[in-house]
């Protein structure tokens, strides 16, 4: 357990920025989970709308550093490469 004032601090600062974390980790899981399914799915018409959200969302993240940079270009390149393969 944390002795000093300072480190009970950061535990409280911590838990509840591990809260914010998740919450847009999830958002980041979702969004891709959509993107797939539309790209199963071939509707290429959805898929290019949703492309931007898409975009916005991974930055976001990346930005904020849930994911690394190059994970989230990466996995925009991907989804790129497949939607206009349809």
């Amino acid at each position: 357990m944390a002795n000093t004032k300072s480190a009970i601090k950061r535990i409280r600062r911590i838990s509840k920025q591990t809260v914010v974390n998740k919450a847009r980790k999830s958002k980041f899981r979702n969004a891709l989970k959509k993107m797939n399914a539309l790209i199963e799915s071939k509707e290429k018409k959805e898929a290019l709308k949703f492309l931007p959200k898409l975009n916005s969302e991974l930055m976001k993240v990346a930005k904020t550093g849930i994911v690394k940079k190059q994970n989230a270009s990466r996995n925009i390149s991907r989804i790129t490469k497949k939607i206009a393969s349809l």
